[in-house]
């Protein structure tokens, strides 16, 4: 499997989008964020058929690091159950991969 992912997010207005990314990348769970939008969104949700307005984050991260982001996203997002999908990078720029990595590394700890 790629270590690498895009990972899509969905929230209901752009300052929460921007929260969640600035947060992310901040934490250097994800290498990188776009947020698109607004978008229209149709969904099953309690039962019902939903139309919401929405804006989709687009994050890229590695496969070591995607729980972290999960949680990162989890403690940002006002959704009951956001939507956090993530989907392989299965090629591209060898060294826009190497920067995703770079970027998403944990950093050392200097005591």
């Amino acid at each position: 499997m790629t270590p690498y992912l895009e990972v899509h997010v969905t929230t209901d207005t752009q300052e929460e989008a921007e929260k969640i990314c600035n947060a992310a990348v901040r934490g250097r769970v994800a290498a990188g964020a776009q947020i698109i939008g607004p978008i229209t969104s149709i969904y099953w949700w309690k039962g019902e058929i939903q139309r919401d307005e929405e804006f989709l984050i687009l994050m890229k991260t590695t496969k070591d690091r995607l729980d972290e982001l999960i949680s990162v996203v989890k403690a940002e997002h006002s959704y009951e159950t956001p939507e956090i999908v993530a989907i392989p990078i299965e090629g591209g720029l060898v060294e826009y991969l190497t920067w995703i990595k770079v970027e998403t590394a944990e950093l050392p700890s200097v005591e």
